[in-house]
């Protein structure tokens, strides 16, 4: 998978990118991530990325010909599956379309500043806009880092045991069940019994009615996803 960045802070990406499992996955070869400095493709001496909003307004927009330029540029080189804006106003990112895109071959992400980005390119060039939480960051670089760390952590390989990424929370519309590891016994508290019985249908029983127990405590809301 090819993933490339717009940014107008790449300077942001460098550590997420460059440690723990996005470091190993490229590593190997299976995800490939380029950052673009969108000030390279700035109008004029000055590099002009962003300007004031037409009808007033607090806040600067960033303008459409930068953007449209990089953009344009990246599509002459190679189809991309999706160009995706980070942005508070879309559908918070899921599970599921973390699973869809792992899937992808080549992916553009746009990360936002400023009041964001003129409507023109989202009307233009976006296929898909995303949000990670009903809350606004300085921009979306960050963003972008944790839809990148969601997908590449799918793709097969990447990952040392595969069956770890299908078990995770949200894969079922459930959370992860309860989890424990040696010793069996800290301070009175002990594992489970079921646990260590190695009667291996029983755990799976157990975890799947402890996964579906803290998913109506905590998420209940998941539940009612799970039987729309």
């Amino acid at each position: 998978m090819r993933i490339d960045i717009i940014s107008v802070a790449p300077g942001l990406l460098e550590s997420p990118f460059n440690h723990s499992i996005i470091k190993r996955a490229k590593e190997k070869g299976l995800a490939e991530i380029k950052i673009h400095d969108l000030r390279e493709y700035g109008l004029g001496n000055y590099k002009q990325i962003d300007d004031t909003q037409f009808g007033g307004g607090a806040g600067m927009v960033m303008m459409i010909e930068p953007i449209a330029n990089c953009i344009k540029k990246l599509q002459s080189e190679r189809t991309y599956d999706e160009v995706i804006y980070m942005t508070p106003d879309a559908k918070t990112l899921n599970q599921s379309t973390a699973n869809t895109l792992s899937l992808k071959e080549n992916i553009v992400i746009l990360t936002g500043h400023y009041k964001g980005v003129d409507q023109r390119i989202r009307d233009k060039y976006i296929t898909k806009e995303i949000s990670i939480g009903d809350y606004v960051l300085t921009g979306g670089e960050l963003a972008a880092a944790v839809l990148v760390d969601a997908v590449v952590r799918l793709i097969p390989g990447v990952i040392g045991d595969e069956q770890s990424a299908l078990t995770d929370s949200f894969q079922d519309n459930l959370l992860s069940p309860p989890v424990y590891t040696r010793p069996s016994e800290f301070e009175g508290m002990k594992v489970p019994d079921v646990l260590l019985s190695g009667n291996f249908p029983k755990i799976d029983d157990w975890r799947s009615d402890q996964a579906y127990k803290r998913t109506e405590e905590i998420r209940p809301d998941l539940l009612e996803d799970k039987t729309s």
